[in-house]
């Protein structure tokens, strides 16, 4: 995996902690939050990790896995940003604009479920040492069985992992 610049991992701080990032969207009429759960000192692993939980949590291991994969798989091509915050930040904020969903849906992203988070900062170690293999075969790109995006058929499908279809650019 190619190195992280430092001033990208200073911007990458841990995503419930920044005011701009937990207002947004916010309905402030709705009951408090729980409280966050304990923030990484990594936050390219905090990224990795809250994507994991948030795009996956209810997919089999192997599909939060492949998941991650997509988002590092991302971070080593010259189409998208080169750190795992940018990548998993990337687009605009507002419903629709991002490149994962959750990101800019305007709720909270506190990871609630204790077990489901620990399992996704765990993913990330794994898969941010290379002690995975990849198993959407290069996919730069996924979406649910329950959609049907236009985009899709300008990608090679490379496989199906739960309730995920993976993508890749046709000539890679």
């Amino acid at each position: 995996m190619r190195a992280f610049a430092a001033s990208t991992l200073l911007a990458c701080l841990p995503l419930w902690m920044t005011a701009s990032h937990q207002d947004r969207g916010a309905d402030k009429t709705a009951a408090p939050a729980s409280p966050p759960l304990q923030p990484t000192a990594d936050p390219e692993l905090q990224c990795l990790a809250l994507n994991i939980y948030h795009e996956a949590r209810s997919e089999p291991e192997l599909g939060q896995i492949a998941v991650a994969q997509v988002t590092l798989n991302r971070v080593q091509s010259p189409a998208f940003p080169g750190s795992i915050c940018a990548v998993v930040k990337q687009g605009e904020p507002m419903p629709g604009r991002c490149q994962f969903s959750w990101w800019c849906d305007g709720r909270p992203d506190r990871p609630t479920e204790p077990i489901a988070w620990q399992q996704a900062l765990a993913i990330s170690k794994r898969v941010i040492t290379d002690k995975v293999v990849d198993p959407t075969q290069g996919a730069l790109y996924y979406h649910t069985t329950s959609v049907k995006p236009d985009w899709a058929g300008r990608f090679k499908r490379t496989t199906r992992i739960g309730r995920h279809l993976f993508y890749r650019p046709a000539r890679s």
